[in-house]
């Protein structure tokens, strides 16, 4: 059972807990963090969801992320997910976004991290990922405009990374 902070919509943790796949009180959020990682000679790692995933299943995405746990700073639980989904570990973030979407009740916090780790050291994260691909900057714009990429990464994600290329 996966236990969050609840949050209200200026980012004010509440005292309160919030259950993974409950529904959130009205008037209540959750923080998700999400790691677009880039290799040193520039390529970003697509990371294929599993297709048990609801929101896209078998689908790239090219962020690793999730929920923020309960008592988890920010940019440790985006480090945690990064680690979890690819094997990867990094010591630095470079923030990138913060976005609140009210629809899901979600603030979202985006950073690019960059790694020298050999390409082929990535570790799926069972139930998670089912492969990964690294898309180079020349690519990057088609592929993720691609039917083969979540909607999230076309409409949260991408805005916010096109201008590194």
């Amino acid at each position: 059972m996966e236990i969050w902070d609840a949050y209200d919509k200026n980012l004010n943790c509440l005292g309160t807990t919030l259950t993974r796949g409950e529904p959130i009180p009205q008037h209540q959020y959750h923080i998700v963090v999400e790691v677009t990682l880039r290799h040193r000679d520039g390529s970003f790692l697509a990371m294929q969801r599993d297709w048990s995933k609801r929101g896209g299943p078998g689908l790239f995405e090219i962020t690793a992320g999730g929920s923020l746990l309960q008592g988890e700073a920010i940019e440790a639980g985006a480090i945690r997910e990064l680690q979890e989904e690819t094997g990867i570990t990094v010591r630095e973030l470079e923030p990138l976004y913060k976005l609140t979407v009210d629809a899901n009740q979600t603030h979202y916090f985006g950073y690019i991290a960059e790694t020298d780790a050999p390409k082929d050291s990535i570790v799926l994260q069972e139930s998670e990922t089912i492969d990964y691909r690294w898309i180079t900057p020349d690519k990057l714009a088609d592929f993720i405009t691609s039917d083969k990429v979540v909607n999230a990464t076309k409409e949260r994600v991408w805005p916010q990374i096109k201008g590194l290329l």
